[in-house]
């Protein structure tokens, strides 16, 4: 039987789809492989060798071999299969990582609006030059004006808490007491009115990513949706 060192795609592919013992072992060798790289991952958000750490390790390589099992057809063999197994575990950890950390949060906290000023610095580019920097102030002015316009307060809220501080919809859906599906449909019905909002105004959402990445060359400046 192959060991988890010279196991290659294909071997644990057959093991792990197998029965009995040889999958068995098989599990057993990926779940010390997992727990073994969350440790090491972990460890820049956590403390190393903490019990926090430990125990979401272990928590989370329990779900992520029941997910990964779950998954194994859509595995296309692009990489090593130990690594995809790894970034499937790594996910569910982080996603887990954050709940725990907004968990204690009230519900005001995660919907209170930020500033301004740490809000803007965060989408600026520091590296642009005066020109582009000018010209992601206006469109950043227009994003801003639009949101106000087009959404409701709690949408608004709601975009700001998940987009810009990071709230999991998963935390925030419970302190709503809702869904966490009926918190993407809302979240969808902004995104929509932010898309249609923006075709008015002569933009598209590619338009707007592309000022802050740098990839916009025409040098002019965005005001009110047109460029001079």
């Amino acid at each position: 039987m192959s060991s988890q060192r010279s196991r290659d795609n294909a071997e644990w592919i057959s093991a792990l789809t197998s029965t009995g013992q040889a999958q068995e072992a098989a599990l057993a060798d990926l779940r010390e492989i997992l727990v073994s790289g969350l440790r090491r991952g972990l460890a820049a958000w956590l403390e190393p060798h903490s019990p926090q750490l430990v125990s979401l390790a272990e928590e989370t390589t329990q779900e992520a071999l029941v997910r990964i099992l779950a998954k194994l057809d859509t595995f296309e063999g692009r990489s090593r299969f130990t690594t995809w197994a790894y970034k499937v575990a790594i996910r569910i950890a982080l996603t887990e990582l954050r709940r725990k950390q907004w968990q204690d949060v009230s519900l005001d906290g995660m919907l209170e609006p930020g500033r301004e000023e740490g809000r803007e610095a965060s989408v600026l580019d520091p590296q642009a030059g005066p020109e582009a920097t000018v010209e992601q102030r206006d469109m950043l002015a227009l994003v801003g004006r639009i949101l106000q316009e087009e959404l409701t307060e709690r949408q608004l809220a709601m975009m700001q808490a998940v987009a810009l501080r990071g709230v999991p919809m998963e935390a925030l859906a419970q302190k709503l007491g809702i869904e966490r599906n009926a918190l993407y449909k809302m979240m969808h019905d902004a995104r929509l009115k932010l898309k249609r909002r923006l075709a008015r105004e002569g933009l598209e959402l590619g338009d707007v990513t592309a000022t802050f990445e740098g990839s916009n060359t025409s040098g002019g400046r965005v005001v009110k949706g047109e460029r001079t």
